[in-house]
């Protein structure tokens, strides 16, 4: 039991360069940001009581809705300005814990003013900000690591565990996701045609697909492949696991570490949101999903992609440098 307990505790206190984390921070807040613009076309609807011209009672609303005066438009627009605020002070990396906390204040607020407004989004977003109010997100690629060390990166150690979480938080959701796609339609063995139907709902559906009657085996596979993909992300803990423990034996082991599992998992993942973007109406989830991605990935690999990309620009001429004119 000690030994266990050594380990988890080595575990936890496991510290990194801080470059996934800052990734994430930068992604959750654009989403955020996105969330609190998008909002401005339609809170007189949507977040407004019907005695001020919403479309439903919304009573006094949550405590910061109701401390403000209750939802009425002077509330709710102060609400998604200081959202659109604290949004973009928390992308840019400075004091990241307070705006993460303020951002997520402001998005519950909103998210529990009308729960026919929001989605599951509203729900992995807010764990994202958790984790940003807990971890350690600003030491590289902020404004906080510019005004410190004049310069945007640093590699300052922050602790690994937040980051963790931000991947068992990605396997939760398409498992848990997977656990209620039970019926026949979803389930292997079953007639797969669930993407089908949800593609000629009006409610979803982007577009009018009902050429989709022409390719429907297509749908099938899609179908099959979305919940297969979804059942199978805890295989991405074992994934990593066999990264952590790659010089023990075993073929399975060996097999995913040669294929290095994360990578099929992004681009099947990738491709699952990209498509769903394009083709349903799902609001914001895509996008939330997709920036937990970024946790996926060692900061030194992340370090490695930067500076690849740092050599591929090209090459500016130095100032003291003469062009051929000057030296003509």
């Amino acid at each position: 039991m000690m030994r266990r307990w050594s380990r988890w505790v080595q575990l936890l206190s496991r510290r990194e360069a801080g470059t996934s984390l800052a990734l994430l921070r930068i992604a959750l807040g654009l989403c955020a940001l996105g969330i609190f613009i998008d909002g401005f076309a339609l809170f007189s609807v949507l977040w407004v009581d019907i005695e001020h011209g919403g479309y439903r009672s919304l009573g006094d609303g949550p405590w910061l809705v109701q401390w403000m005066g209750g939802p009425n438009p002077d509330t709710i627009t102060t609400l998604l300005w200081a959202g659109v605020t604290s949004a973009t002070i928390l992308i840019t990396g400075l004091g990241s814990r307070l705006w993460a906390f303020v951002t997520l204040q402001i998005l519950l607020a909103l998210a529990s003013t009308n729960g026919h407004a929001g989605g599951s989004y509203d729900e992995l977003l807010s764990n994202g900000l958790w984790l940003l109010v807990l971890a350690q997100s600003d030491t590289t690629l902020s404004i906080r690591c510019y005004l410190k060390n004049r310069k945007w990166q640093d590699e300052e150690l922050v602790r690994a565990w937040p980051r963790y979480l931000a991947i068992g938080q990605l396997v939760v959701v398409y498992t848990s996701t997977a656990s209620l796609k039970v019926s026949a339609h979803w389930l292997p063995g079953g007639d797969a045609s669930a993407l089908y139907y949800i593609l000629q709902q009006p409610s979803w559906a982007r577009w009018d697909l009902q050429w989709l009657a022409w390719v429907f085996p297509l749908t099938q596979v899609a179908t099959l492949g979305v919940w297969l993909f979804e059942a199978g992300a805890p295989l991405l803990l074992i994934a990593f696991w066999y990264r952590h423990t790659r010089t023990r034996p075993g073929w399975l082991r060996q097999f995913m570490n040669r294929i290095d599992y994360r990578r099929v998992f992004c681009w099947v993942g990738v491709s699952m949101h990209i498509g769903i973007h394009a083709l349903m109406v799902v609001g914001p989830f895509s996008w939330i999903s997709l920036a937990f991605y970024v946790a996926l990935f060692h900061p030194d690999e992340w370090q490695h992609l930067i500076e690849v990309a740092k050599r591929s620009r090209p090459n500016q001429a130095s100032p003291t440098t003469k062009t051929p004119h000057q030296m003509a």
